[in-house]
């Protein structure tokens, strides 16, 4: 009799494990990269509520998913974690995301939403006299990382403007510098320009009495991108991620001084960066804080890395961006 009971046990947690919903057989921790940057705005705010006690994304997932946080300086390092399998998702720009799709010929990467077009802009000194690509032979100009979407979009300006620039020189010098280094070089007057992004575009302006000679008002700044091995695997979860990530970037829009506070209060607990309200608030008066995203868009960008030498071949963008 006793044995009987046993079956029917077995036969029971059998039935319940067929029938489990799709998430409890899934991952239980989503990896999040992310950037100490406005324009990165759904993750800071995220982090924020978490430090309120509610996790928007976690609660979002599924009972028993939790959601871990990694920062990166800029895309290419964020990449690097993808390839890695040390990221699950991440939000970046699009540059090192198409980068890591032809790269990869599309087996590693997809874009599964958008999050911020515009804030970035090109910085130069207040008493600057450069107005266009010809007058910056011989200058440094500044960008965040090698290769990441302002470092392309610097160089594909310059290039356009005639001159000549290599990955490693050129007419025109541009740096790799981190974004606090960049700052500190800028007021010092070690560099002529800056490429970048906010809250670091209105940073130089107000702390370093720099001024925009270029701003990308309707580019691509930030997508959110996902692995295919955590796609593939965990379709259920990255769709609920997904939902979860519209969700709050329709909140950000209906509360943008209560998010703007938010996202301030957050660089402040986790980077020491500490900015007046009036600094963030003209840093996202300079962003559109979108979910949306296409395929046709990205079409600029692979012809600025062909441009400037970061990609050969012009890769098949029809697997990019997949909705999960």
């Amino acid at each position: 009799m006793r044995h009987g009971w046993r079956i029917l046990l077995l036969s029971a947690l059998s039935l319940v494990a067929a029938h489990a919903p799709t998430w409890a057989q899934q991952a239980t921790t989503v990896r999040v990269g992310h950037f100490p940057n406005i324009t990165h705005v759904q993750a800071l705010v995220a982090r924020a509520f978490e430090r309120q006690g509610r996790n928007w994304f976690a609660e979002r997932l599924g009972p028993g998913v939790k959601v871990e946080w990694y920062v990166y300086n800029a895309g290419p390092s964020a990449m690097e974690a993808i390839f890695a399998k040390s990221l699950d998702l991440t939000y970046v720009g699009p540059n090192p995301a198409l980068n890591a799709y032809a790269r990869s010929r599309g087996a590693e990467v997809r874009v599964i939403a958008g999050a911020v077009n515009g804030g970035s802009a090109l910085v130069v000194q207040g008493d600057s006299t450069l107005t266009k690509p010809a007058d910056f032979k011989g200058k440094r100009i500044a960008t965040p990382q090698f290769g990441n979407t302002q470092d392309v979009a610097a160089r594909a300006w310059l290039v356009a403007g005639g001159l000549r620039i290599t990955q490693t020189g050129g007419d025109a010098q541009v740096v790799p510098t981190s974004n606090p280094d960049q700052l500190s070089l800028f007021q010092g007057r070690q560099l002529d320009a800056v490429w970048t992004v906010e809250p670091w575009v209105s940073r130089l302006e107000s702390e370093a009495g720099g001024k925009i000679l270029v701003e990308e008002k309707d580019a691509i700044t930030t997508i959110l991108v996902s692995s295919v091995d955590f796609l593939a695997k965990n379709r259920d979860l990255a769709k609920r991620f997904v939902v979860a990530h519209r969700e709050l970037t329709d909140w950000i829009q209906k509360n943008p001084d209560e998010a703007q506070r938010m996202a301030r209060d957050e660089l402040k607990a986790s980077f020491r960066l500490d900015m007046p309200p009036e600094l963030v608030a003209k840093a996202w008066s300079r962003m559109v804080i979108t979910p949306d995203t296409s395929r046709e868009a990205f079409q600029s960008f692979v012809t600025s890395a062909q441009q400037v030498g970061f990609l050969r071949d012009t890769p098949d963008l029809s697997r990019l961006i997949e909705a999960p």
